[in-house]
């Protein structure tokens, strides 16, 4: 007989409000290759039956319908072009073409490119994709400027521009999170009161230290970020901050901005220990992810993963303020044995 007493919503909501839940949520992330390997693995037909078999308690991520100019299909709404590129198990989407590389000014940038509009999308569909879905939670809205950035500029130029063009990097950054805030502002319109997660994210954080200054985080991002917290704070939305890598320095300027829930954990990264996370933001952030998908997943055995997990439950989950998941998206190289392990204890040992 189930233990069960919660919904995966009812689950999330006690979690992010400090409240007491049946057990710890678990959340999945992984990219469709290891997901069709996953699902042949067990034999189900559909990610609802993964997530039914597994425990999964997923959010149901709401975004309206593109309306607007034809777009090529090797090409996004900001003029990016991408090419699939073959790994191993898998492709990736890798950004081949960045239609602002060419500019040297502001001026040349106004006079020759054409910003995406909130407009050019119909939310109308949005109430239907929550439609019948009461007992999940609902993701929606959001902002990643600088990751579109650099997809416009070219990485190298990017943040080469932080030193040389930081008048370009203002200037597009201004346009790129003023779309982020409208369209997250009409999702919230179209479903008031249903988004209880929105992702205010930008990867800060290599292996080792931060990818920006702290001065170039305050400069460039954090003011801009605060904005859309704020924007999803006013709506009743908990915001879910992600950032890869070694961030613990910039971490309480981000409690500061106002975030909820810290995502990935990688704390395999230098200062992101476990331990110190926990007693020094444990009391203020929700942790999310923590099972490591760079050894632990793809690498280990199944008992390392169960011991892996055990392990966050009791150090993160020590006050009840975590959600079991991967530290990044399960990737194809790892045995769906593992995948299946990290589950099985999370829904053997999160129990409140």
């Amino acid at each position: 007989m189930s233990r069960e007493t919660m919904t995966p919503k009812e689950r999330w909501l006690a979690v992010l409000q400090r409240q007491q839940p049946d057990r710890l949520p678990m959340d999945y992330w992984a990219t469709p290759e290891a997901t069709r390997t996953l699902m042949t693995h067990l034999g189900v037909a559909s990610t609802t039956e993964l997530y039914a078999k597994l425990h999964i308690d997923h959010l149901v991520t709401v975004t309206p319908d593109y309306i607007g100019p034809a777009l090529p299909a090797d090409q996004d709404i900001y003029g990016c072009r991408y090419q699939e590129v073959a790994y191993e198990n898998g492709t990736y989407s890798e950004c081949i073409g960045h239609p602002l590389a060419a500019y040297a000014s502001v001026a040349e940038i106004q006079a020759n490119y054409t910003w995406p509009s909130a407009d050019w999308y119909d939310y109308s569909t949005i109430p239907a994709q929550v439609e019948g879905l009461d007992i999940y939670p609902v993701r929606g809205g959001g902002s990643e400027p600088f990751l579109t950035y650099c997809q416009l500029r070219g990485l190298e130029q990017a943040y080469i521009d932080l030193v040389i063009n930081p008048e370009i990097v203002h200037y597009c950054l201004d346009q790129l999170f003023s779309f982020a805030y409208a369209n997250t502002t009409r999702i919230y319109e179209s479903i008031p009161d249903r988004v209880n997660i929105s992702y205010v994210a930008e990867d800060m954080g290599s292996q080792t230290s931060l990818l920006f200054s702290p001065q170039q985080i305050h400069t460039f991002l954090i003011p801009r970020m605060k904005r859309m917290i704020d924007l999803a704070h006013s709506a009743g939305a908990y915001v879910f901050f992600h950032s890869d890598g070694a961030i613990r320095r910039i971490i309480p300027d981000m409690i500061d901005a106002g975030i909820d829930v810290l995502n990935p954990i990688q704390w395999r990264c230098s200062g992101m220990e476990r331990l110190g996370l926990q007693r020094d933001f444990g009391e203020q952030l929700i942790f999310h992810g923590a099972v490591d998908n760079q050894q632990t997943l793809p690498f280990g055995s199944p008992e390392d993963v169960r011991a892996e997990v055990i392990e966050n439950i009791h150090i993160l989950g020590a006050d009840g303020g975590y959600i079991i998941g991967p530290c990044h998206n399960i990737q194809a190289n790892t045995p769906p044995e593992n995948v299946i392990a990290m589950y099985e204890a999370g829904y053997k040992y999160g129990w409140r």
